[in-house]
Order: structure tokens, then sequence, then C-alpha cells
């Protein structure tokens, strides 16, 4: 039996972050928001919209984020997390779609984006081909949307592994860690993005090469990370 919560690492989403959450409660048992160092209404709006909230007094990263939330997921009978952004890039009501994936046994279910090429900008459509064609071949499984943070993880493989990563590394860091935990993913296609007045922390070149680089380290180097 799957009892979910779900996990939203927030940083000035304040314009979103009550819908997210809105639309993220019905599928759910909990709703936990990690509001990294906000300087807007983010913890408020989330707050009142239904979640529980846990902050930091400065902006750590997503991948600082993360860890803090999953500290709390996983010391309660939650036997799986969905991890969701927080800025509207993701439909929460697909939710199901990956619960029901974890129902059939999947421990690791990403939520891949249609990436179509003239529908994002270049720069974030080319790093993100070729973060996945790297990916692939670190994990030994086809992956086609390695840096979508819709996801849903079991607990218990979470559990598993030591996550280090600080920012948007993480990423990369749980994929590799968890297939090399034994994760048995399923990858279900999710609506596609829409980019239109919508603010990304992510920068494309650097955080590729970087991607690239921490793949390596991840796969071959697990003592150092």
């Amino acid at each position: 039996m799957v009892k979910a919560c779900a996990l939203i690492p927030a940083y000035n989403e304040a314009a979103h972050i009550a819908e997210v959450v809105s639309g993220t409660k019905p599928q759910v048992m909990d709703v936990f928001v990690v509001d990294d160092g906000s300087g807007d209404d983010t913890s408020a709006q989330a707050s009142a919209a239904g979640a529980t909230v846990l902050r930091h007094e400065r902006n750590l990263g997503k991948g600082q984020a993360l860890r803090t939330g999953f500290a709390r997921v996983l010391a309660g009978a939650y036997t799986h997390v969905v991890l969701i952004d927080a800025d509207l890039q993701h439909d929460p009501a697909e939710i199901p779609r990956l619960l029901a994936a974890a129902a059939r046994g999947a421990t690791l279910v990403l939520g891949e984006r249609e990436l179509v090429r003239n529908a994002m900008p270049a720069m974030r459509f080319h790093a993100n081909v070729i973060g996945s064609r790297v990916l692939s071949w670190f994990i030994g499984a086809d992956v086609a949307d390695s840096q979508s943070g819709f996801r849903v993880v079991a607990c218990d493989l979470l559990r598993r592994v030591t996550l280090t990563g600080r920012g948007y590394e993480i990423e990369t860091e749980m994929l590799i860690k968890l297939a090399r935990a034994g994760a048995r993913i399923e990858r279900v296609t999710v609506s596609r993005l829409h980019y239109e007045g919508v603010r990304s922390h992510i920068r494309p070149f650097r955080d590729t090469f970087r991607t690239c680089m921490l793949a390596v380290r991840y796969r071959f180097f697990p003592g150092r990370s």
C-alpha cells in the first residue's frame, strides 16, 4: 500500500506555491514545503494552502532544501515521497499517474517531460538532452529527462543512500546513487513544460558541465561524495 507525502523545495515562489500545494494536497497524505530562505511570502502562502513549512533562514540551494525535507519525511511512516517543483512547471493533477507506477513496484518513478526543441529555451533543451544521455550511460538505463524535478521515490530506497548535494546537482546524485542502490526505475511521460513567464534558477551551460563532472564522481568515486 502506497502511503505518500509530497516534498516541494521552494525559493521566492510566492506567486505559484499556493496553487502547487492546493493541487498536490488531495493526492497525498501530507505536503511539506521547504522554503529555502525566500525573501517573499512563500512560507505564508504555502502554510495558508495547507502545507507544513520547513524554513531555511538563508538560501542554501535546492539540494540542501531536499535533504532537509528528506530528514523530516523519513522520520514519518510514509512509504513514498513525491517530489514536485514549486513553479508550476509540473501539473499536480498528474501525481496519481506516478503513484500508480509506484504501486506497480517501481521504487523510482521519473516524470519525464516531452522535450520539444521549439517549445523551450534552446540552452535548456540542449542542456537536458546532453545531461540525460550522460546519465543514461552512467546508470545503465534510458533516461530522457534527467533534470525533471517531478519524481516519486520509495522511502526505503532513500534510506539506503547518503545524499550530499547542495544545489541542482542533487538531481544527478539521486539518479546515480538510487540506481546503484537497486532502484526499480519506471518512466512516466508528463505534460510538457510551458516556459512563458517561468523564471529558472538553472544556468544551463554551467550546470550541464557540472552534471557531467559530478556524474563521474558519483559513479566512480562514491567515497568522496
